[in-house]
């Protein structure tokens, strides 16, 4: 802050004549308590490589007793049926059987990617509040409009498989504000902040679509039980 201080002449009837402005010297406020927080390197990064190091050491010992599920040779004359995609596209490949091509294999991935890249300039969660603790009427109303609109999307082209867990995950955000809820569990969905509860989603439909993909899937791309046979991994 500056400082403003008159310095009177000779004369003490006279008006002042020097105008002084001291700056005193201070440091900066710190804003922010970091005393919970570390450093990336060396922290960090030595947990990440030691991470890694258990994991190859892991896979290293699985593979001396256990063989790697590999088929026959390819044969381009011989095309097994389901022909199934890696397990990291399946849930892709399982989309296919409910939207057209151009929708599941450019549309939905491309709006995925895009969102990614998005999502990191918005201003979110820079409280780290909870999606409930500001204004949970407007939360919920907000909410609830959304997920009707992807309910009748998914119901439209039967993608029952996105639905349940959507319509699940709807169901645990607004059970906070239903009077049932248990005061324990309230505090704890109360604070699940709006990126986590997408995640969660995300992550849910995922492994989901994945799951049936692998072992629900016969020839043809018919629904089977995997106790029927027909289950390529």
């Amino acid at each position: 802050m500056t400082e403003y201080r008159l310095e009177p002449s000779s004369d003490a009837t006279a008006t002042p004549k020097r105008l002084a402005i001291l700056r005193p010297e201070t440091a900066a406020r710190v804003l922010v308590d970091r005393d919970e927080t570390v450093m990336t390197v060396p922290h960090l990064l030595l947990r990440e490589i030691i991470l890694i190091q258990i994991c190859v050491v892991a896979l290293a010992v699985l593979s001396l007793f256990f063989d790697s599920p590999l088929e026959g040779i390819a044969d381009p004359t011989n095309t097994p049926n389901p022909a199934k995609a890696p397990w990291y596209f399946l849930g892709l490949q399982e989309l296919l059987h409910y939207f057209p091509p151009v929708v599941a294999g450019v549309l939905i991935p491309g709006l995925v990617v895009m969102a990614m890249v998005v999502i990191p300039y918005f201003r979110t969660n820079l409280e780290d509040r909870g999606f409930l603790e500001g204004s949970p009427r407007r939360q919920m109303t907000l909410l609830t409009m959304f997920t009707v609109a992807i309910v009748a999307f998914l119901a439209a082209w039967r993608v029952w498989a996105v639905m349940v867990p959507t319509l699940v995950l709807y169901s645990a955000m607004v059970l906070p504000s239903l009077p049932p809820c248990p005061p324990s569990w309230r505090r704890r969905l109360v604070r699940v902040t709006l990126s986590d509860w997408i995640m969660t989603w995300f992550v849910a439909v995922a492994v989901i679509l994945t799951l049936i993909g692998t072992f629900f899937r016969g020839p043809g791309w018919k629904w089977i039980w995997p106790w029927q046979g027909g289950v390529s991994l």
